[in-house]
This record gives structure tokens, C-alpha cells and sequence, in this order.
């Protein structure tokens, strides 16, 4: 960890790396008094930190929520803070399912990169129906502020991860993470919720991506179902309130590209059954880049499904 020189004991980088590690696990076991942040959980995984966070979110109506954050081992302190990017999970997922199913700590690692990974949707709100199926209420938040009186309280998905998780995160990350260089990305219901959030929030995120993500669902039977519980309305595709929460619709309403020098990427398995159930449907959403200029880079994957 250092050698000497002149009698003197000189800390070399990694005394340094070590140094830093205790002054950042001090600094968690103190996140209690910091706006109710409780570290859960920390383990290491490829020379990243790899801690599971709580917190009573205001947003979703005083519920608590977690969320996983990765920093690799070259994140320091703010000279060395790490670019983030944010994973939005799907349909009946927890912050745990990317995590440890995806282990991307490899690839963290090798490109410096933090991941901070949320929940799907408030957890317990005891909303009508919120646990009668996997893709509406419970894991099914569907990355909208809802309006309907029954779920306005709890179920605010995108004002949760636009303001407050990153408020949160922050706090928690310690300097170890440059939240001004961050992207997106998600998968399926995450997919359409990072492609309607960069939308929305032009200069907010350096790029977005997705993995076969739900993009047109003013008409998939997915968004239909979420569309008209949180938002009402019978399915009409022309309602505003559903529109503003669609990632076609959305870039049909711009003037130009989202990105004038960047391609939005998704990738998207041909062999995914929700393909040829219209629920994705990524040509919808081709067609509208197209017609406004935005470069996508849209790739299909032989053989690949929809997990």
C-alpha cells in the first residue's frame, strides 16, 4: 500500500484506494440521519461496490422504496466521480432483477461506469387491484404520475425518477457519482419508461437506449390496461393525458431529433413473443424517428426472446 522514503512512510494509490473506502463506509453508516436514507446492503463484485438503499419516498406517498446503486472501483472522490446510468426494470420486476440477473459489475468495472437500478412502482399502497396481475399496480408502475383518485397518491413512477430518486441518490453515492453525465436505459415497461423520460427531459440524459421496450402504447394492450388505471379514459389513442406518456406519440410531436448527433439504440429479439402480439411495437416508433430526423439504430437479434 506504500514505501518509504526518507524515514517517511508515503501512501501509494492503493493506500489511498483504502483510505477512501473507510471514509466512504463512515459516511453511509451516517445516511440514516440524511433525509431517512438506510443503507441495506454492501458487497463487492468485480471491484465495484455494489449497496442496496431504502428510504421513505414523499413522491409515492411515504412508502418506503429501494434502489441499488453500482459504483466501480475507479470512482473516488468528485475528481474521479463516475458517469451514470440509470436501468428501469419491467413488468413485475424489483430493483434486485437486473442486479443479480444481468451482473453487469464486469462491464461496470472495465468502463468506470455507475448504475443506479429503482424499483418498478410503489411497494404496499393498498390501492384496488394493485396485486390481482403482473402487469398492472404492483411491479407494473408503468414510469407515469398517475390521476385517477384511487392511485394519485402512490403511484407517481416518473416524478419519482425524475426529481427524487436522483435527489436521494446523490446524497447516498457520496462524490462518487457525476450526476450530470447520465443516460438511460431499460428493458420492456423500463424500456418505454427510459424512451418517454429523455423524451420529456431533452437535456436531461447524454443519450437513451432501450431492450425491446414497449413504444407505442396508446395502442398495445399493456398500455391500454395501465393507460386507463392510472390516467383513465376507455382506450381512445388520441386521449392527450395517455399521449403524453408514449414514446411514438411523443417524438411525433417534435420539430426535429431528440439527439442531432446521436443515434437512440434499441435492441429488440426476433424471436420475442410480444413482437407478434403488437405489444412492442418498435416500427411504430422507427417510423416516427424517421419522420423527424432522429437517427435510430434499431437492431433485431435472431433468436433471441423477449427475457
Amino acid at each position: 500500500g506504500g514505501v518509504r522514503q526518507g524515514g517517511k512512510r508515503r501512501v501509494g494509490r492503493r493506500g489511498r484506494r483504502r483510505a477512501e473506502e473507510r471514509r466512504r463506509v463512515s459516511a453511509m453508516e451516517k445516511l440514516d440521519a440524511f433525509e431517512g436514507v438506510k443503507l441495506l446492503s454492501r458487497n463487492i463484485c468485480f471491484g465495484c461496490s455494489v449497496e442496496r438503499f431504502e428510504h421513505t419516498s414523499e413522491v409515492l406517498g411515504s412508502l418506503p422504496a429501494k434502489f441499488h446503486l453500482i459504483t466501480p472501483p475507479s470512482a473516488g472522490g468528485e475528481a474521479d466521480a463516475a458517469p451514470l446510468l440509470i436501468w428501469l426494470s419491467g413488468l413485475s420486476c424489483t430493483d434486485e432483477n437486473f442486479v443479480n440477473k444481468a451482473m453487469p459489475y464486469k462491464a461496470a468495472a472495465e468502463l468506470g461506469l455507475a448504475i443506479l437500478v429503482p424499483d418498478t412502482s410503489p411497494r404496499g399502497a393498498g390501492a384496488p387491484h394493485e396485486d390481482d396481475a403482473y402487469d398492472f399496480g404492483t411491479g407494473a408502475g408503468f414510469y407515469v404520475d398517475a390521476t385517477q383518485p384511487e392511485y394519485k397518491k402512490h403511484y407517481n413512477m416518473y416524478s419519482y425518477i425524475t426529481d427524487e430518486l436522483i435527489k436521494v441518490a446523490k446524497a447516498a453515492a457520496q462524490g462518487r457519482v457525476d450526476f450530470d453525465r447520465k443516460s438511460i436505459c431499460g428493458h420492456s415497461m423500463g424500456g418505454h419508461g427510459a424512451l418517454i423520460i429523455a423524451l420529456k427531459n431533452p437535456d436531461m440524459f447524454r443519450s437513451v437506449s432501450a431492450f425491446a421496450p414497449i413504444c407505442n402504447p396508446v395502442n398495445c394492450a399493456w398500455g391500454k390496461k395501465c393507460f386507463g388505471g392510472y390516467l383513465g379514459g376507455s382506450g381512445d389513442s388520441q386521449n392527450e393525458s395517455w399521449r403524453a406518456y408514449d414514446a411514438t406519440e411523443l417524438m411525433l410531436k417534435r420539430d426535429g431529433p431528440l439527439y442531432a448527433n446521436r443515434d437512440i439504440m434499441i435492441e429488440q429479439g426476433s424471436a420475442d413473443n410480444f413482437l407478434g402480439e403488437k405489444q412492442l411495437l418498435p416500427e411504430n416508433f422507427a417510423r416516427a424517428c424517421e419522420k423527424v430526423g432522429q437517427k435510430l439504430d434499431l437492431q433485431f437479434r435472431e433468436g433471441y426472446n423477449h427475457s
